[in-house]
């Protein structure tokens, strides 16, 4: 039943019956056709009871799906496991979060990880910071990106700074903005530049829009010819 273990999504909520009780955790019948392992470890916390207590065997309990594996090994939680899991934060990933803690020496962000990632002031801005709060206070939405993730302890740093790669893509898109003339569009004008003086004397007492457009037709066809 491999197949049936693959369509459950890390978080998902799944209920299911104690079948036995370990010195490591708990073997639980979720309905995939092979029993789910709910580590000891994956109880909530600030339980303080024994884990034979907390999930006896032939109890149903609610738990949450921790791990899965493509040989339909699933590990549960009996603590909702956090938006962001901690394997899928890699550097260079962009997320937004609340600002939760402002120190002298930086901010701490809730991003959604099983906990906050910080800031340090050299890194909130790309000019000088005096202080944090100058730039971010509790509660505030920001943009981070991940610069390092260290395992032990569990640290996440961030910074609020834009990626030099997106800066100078901000940069290049402005540039394209810029009107440049095609070689045809430059000897439009310079071929206007010498001969619209004279012509709007002779036709001064034609429409406007209609002596542009010739002018316009005339020159094109001029300059096409390389006369």
């Amino acid at each position: 039943m491999a197949e049936v273990a693959q369509t459950l999504d890390v978080g998902m909520e799944v209920t299911g019956r104690v079948k036995h009780v370990g010195i490591y955790g708990a073997l639980v019948d979720i309905g995939t056709g092979q029993d789910a392992l709910l580590h000891i470890s994956q109880l909530s916390n600030g339980e303080e009871r024994r884990f034979e207590e907390v999930v006896p065997a032939g109890s149903d309990i609610t738990a949450y799906v921790y791990k899965t594996r493509q040989d339909g090994y699933v590990a549960l939680s009996m603590e909702k496991p956090p938006m962001v899991p901690w394997q899928s934060i890699k550097q260079g990933n962009t997320y937004t979060g609340e600002v939760i803690r402002v120190e002298n020496f930086g901010v701490f962000v809730d991003f959604g990880a099983e906990r906050p990632g910080m800031v340090h002031v050299s890194e909130m801005a790309d000019g000088y910071v005096k202080s944090p709060s100058d730039i971010a206070s509790i509660g505030q939405e920001v943009e981070v990106r991940v610069i390092k993730k260290s395992g032990r302890p569990r640290q996440i740093d961030l910074t609020m700074k834009k990626d030099q790669e997106e800066s100078m893509l901000i940069e290049e898109e402005a540039e394209d903005e810029v009107e440049v003339p095609t070689s045809m569009a430059q000897a439009f004008r310079r071929a206007m530049g010498g001969s619209e003086e004279n012509e709007v004397r002779n036709d001064s007492k034609r429409s406007p829009r209609i002596d542009h457009r010739s002018r316009q037709e005339e020159i094109l066809a001029r300059t096409l010819r390389g006369s």
